[in-house]
């Protein structure tokens, strides 16, 4: 059934964008949707009708709805590792068990929260947060677009293994007011542990008797980090079932709730549960991240378009991209279903992106002009971030919907280096505010996006096996040093590294 669902959607005729808004002047209305101070407009997508038929179909044939509900179930869904996806659990949508039990978790962190503010690890200014992955990515981005105004420590987020990262972190920092914060589900990863210990040096050569006493830990193996010293009234745990790219709901959000205030965090949580309820109840075609997910797939696997392409039009929002990507490619670039067959098409496009207006003058000569059709994404806020003249503002709202405007419509020359074919899509997601509620609806809307995709491509998004191998071989060469690889890696590690 699955076969022949993608087979319609592969022979149905494609209007052009402006013959899609020529025929249908309801367009905008059907292909745009508000909830939770968002509004999503799709209409500059390919989507018809009869696609969104056909895309409504496949998502019955390949079961969405009882997906969906085995996701808020805590059902084990994720095949692979055996075990649940209990991400909305933190944010109070789930089994009933799952969410008791992050509440209980959420208010042991708050204990601690207020523990320190009240001066129980000493006066404290900084945290120091040392992380990787989603461990990492979550944070920086939350503490980057909800910090700027009002933190209330100075927070840095530490995660490549290259010192000189710390070394930039740790600058103007007083050790003996700085909290240490590791991040680290299985309380193993190599370069957390190594930047962690590296940091514990510091405190100590900047006179610290004692580097353990200013030791956060944030794990599903509060065991572990027992094992590594952590003295266990500093152990945050978080449930074993939610995924790393889907933990900054968990404690590894702790320096969101201590640098910018418990109030913030539980805000997040809201604006994502808001989402949750939104996917858990919309109908088919007026749900944003399954109408979202229907554009993803058409670009991707009828149109073989190999990436997508993000653009923030707001300084607060500059880090997004990197969360997205780690999100959607960790989730869907997979190659296999979750029955262990070959996947037989595309999976998850690369996705990448950068600032608007920054973009324009770097990649949009490629977007306009170029040979690749890329889907792109446009991100912006009613409300500006700063005090300046409004014009700045204005002008950058000016140039997002100027751009979205002018890859659809192009502009027919005779000199051909002149002439935009146009007729390329995007769609635009505008905030009326970067606030802690809409960034917590926003990066639920892209967890449930990504869901979709999963499921009607019948991927399991929630394992990550292909980041395994090179670590395997970054540790054999670590141990063995240059035996048994290829003749590049081996003089590679002779031409760097010698006989270390």
């Amino acid at each position: 059934m699955t076969d022949h669902s993608w087979a319609e959607l592969e022979m149905q005729q494609e209007k052009s964008l402006n013959e899609l808004f020529a025929s249908d002047p309801d367009r905008v209305a059907k292909m745009t949707i508000e909830q939770s101070g968002l509004r999503f407009d799709m209409s500059k997508t390919h989507l018809d009708d009869a696609m969104l038929s056909q895309f409504a179909k496949l998502a019955e044939d390949m079961h969405l709805g009882d997906a969906k509900s085995a996701l808020f179930s805590g059902a084990a869904i994720n095949v692979t590792e055996g075990r649940a996806a209990e991400h909305a659990a933190e944010r109070g949508n789930g089994d009933v068990q799952a969410v008791a039990h992050a509440r209980a978790l959420q208010e042991r962190m708050r204990g601690l929260v207020e523990a320190i503010d009240a001066g129980f690890m000493g006066d404290i200014k900084h945290i120091l947060h040392i992380g990787i992955g989603g461990s990492a990515l979550g944070p920086k981005l939350l503490v980057d677009a909800l910090g700027r105004d009002g933190a209330r420590y100075d927070v840095k987020v530490v995660s490549n293994i290259d010192g000189a990262a710390l070394t930039e972190a740790v600058k103007g920092m007083d050790p003996h007011k700085t909290i240490v914060a590791v991040a680290s589900k299985t309380f193993t990863t190599t370069e957390t542990l190594l930047n962690a210990t590296s940091a514990m040096e510091w405190m100590r050569d900047g006179g610290v008797a004692d580097p353990y006493a200013q030791i956060v830990a944030l794990t599903a193996y509060p065991d572990k980090a027992l094992e590594w010293g952590v003295d266990e009234s500093r152990i945050l745990p978080f449930n074993e079932s939610v995924g790393g790219r889907y933990s900054l709901w968990c404690s590894i959000g702790f320096p969101v709730a201590l640098g910018l205030g418990w109030a913030v965090y539980e805000e997040l949580l809201e604006g994502a549960a808001a989402m949750d309820r939104h996917f858990r109840h919309a109908p088919l075609l007026e749900n944003a991240p399954t109408l979202a997910a229907f554009c993803d797939l058409y670009y991707a696997q009828i149109k073989d378009c190999q990436t997508r392409a993000v653009f923030a039009y707001d300084e607060r929002l500059r880090l997004l991209p990197d969360y997205l990507q780690q999100l959607e490619m960790e989730s869907n670039g997979k190659s296999v279903t979750a029955e262990g067959v070959p996947l037989g098409r595309n999976s998850a496009p690369v996705t990448w992106g950068g600032v608007g207006t920054d973009a324009q003058h770097a990649v949009f000569q490629l977007l306009h002009q170029g040979t690749h059709l890329i889907p792109v994404e446009f991100i912006a806020s009613k409300t500006p971030g700063h005090d300046f003249d409004t014009a700045h503002h204005e002008t950058l709202l000016v140039n997002c919907f100027a751009q979205g405007a002018a890859l659809m419509a192009g502009q027919k020359s005779d000199d051909l280096a002149r002439n935009y074919a146009g007729n390329r899509p995007s769609t635009t997601i505008l905030i009326d505010d970067v606030t802690p509620s809409a960034l917590g609806a926003l990066i639920a809307f892209y967890e449930h996006r990504t869901f979709v995709n999963a499921v009607l491509l019948g991927i399991n998004p929630f394992d990550q096996f292909g980041v395994e191998l090179g670590k395997q071989i970054a540790k054999s060469i670590g141990e063995n040093g240059a035996t048994g690889f290829d003749p590049s890696t081996t003089a590679l590690i002779a031409a760097a590294l010698g006989d270390n």
